[in-house]
C-alpha cells in the first residue's frame, strides 16, 4: 500500500565546490537525494523538474520513479503535480540534501494523519521539504525554499494547528555544509565520489 508520494525537487543550486563542474555537481546531489527515496516501502518516489531539467530527472530515476513536468521548480507546484496523479498525500524535498536520513521523510509523513501540512526547516534557513493533504489547500502560499519558514505556513492556515513542524536537515548550498555530511551514513554516493 502506498503511503504517499514523495518528490525530490530538481530547484537550481547557486554554489558548487571549486573545481567542481556545476552540472555535474547539481547531478549527483540530485541523484543522492532519489537513490534514497526509491527504495523506500509504502511510497511513490517522483522527480518534479522544469522542462530543461527532465533529462536531468530521467538520467537519475529509477524504473519506479514517476517524473513530473512542473512550470516552476517550487513546493507548491510539486505538490500540485502529484495531486494531478491521483495522490491524497505527498511530500516535497529539495534535491539538495544528499545524506538526508529515511527517517526524517517519515517524519515529514507521519502528521498528515491529523494536520493539511507539515514542514521541514533547513539548517541555515529555508525549507528543506514539505508534506500535505491533496488536492493542495487553497490558503497553502508558495513555500519559499531559501528564505521560507514555519511560521509563514501557519500564518496562511485558517487553524495555525493545521501546520506542524518536522525536525530539519542540512542542504548542500555553501562550502560551510559540506562539513556537515555525514560520512558514517549510508548512502550519498555520488555526492562522495565528486568530493573525494
Amino acid at each position: 500500500m502506498t503511503v504517499a508520494v514523495v518528490i525530490a525537487l530538481l530547484a537550481p543550486v547557486a554554489w558548487s565546490p571549486p573545481g567542481a563542474d556545476p552540472e555535474a555537481w547539481r547531478a549527483a546531489l540530485a541523484e543522492d537525494v532519489v537513490d534514497l527515496l526509491a527504495p523506500l516501502p509504502q511510497i511513490q518516489p517522483a522527480i518534479a523538474a522544469t522542462e530543461p531539467d527532465l533529462p536531468l530527472a530521467a538520467k537519475i530515476a529509477w524504473p519506479s520513479t514517476r517524473i513530473y513536468q512542473v512550470e516552476t521548480p517550487t513546493i507548491r507546484a510539486a505538490l500540485h503535480a502529484a495531486a494531478l496523479d491521483g495522490h491524497d498525500r505527498a511530500a516535497v524535498v529539495l534535491a539538495d540534501a544528499p545524506d538526508l536520513p529515511a527517517m526524517l521523510i517519515g517524519k515529514l509523513i507521519r502528521p498528515l494523519s491529523t494536520r493539511a501540512l507539515a514542514v521541514a526547516p533547513a539548517h541555515d534557513g529555508g525549507l528543506l521539504g514539505a508534506a500535505a493533504r491533496l488536492p493542495v489547500p487553497e490558503w497553502l502560499p508558495e513555500l519559499d525554499a531559501e528564505a521560507g519558514d514555519v511560521a509563514t505556513a501557519r500564518r496562511a492556515a485558517p487553524e495555525p494547528t493545521m501546520v506542524v513542524s518536522t525536525p530539519g536537515w542540512h542542504r548542500v548550498r555553501g562550502p560551510h555544509d559540506l562539513r556537515r555530511l555525514d560520512p558514517g551514513l549510508d548512502g550519498w554516493e555520488a555526492t562522495r565520489s565528486l568530493l573525494s
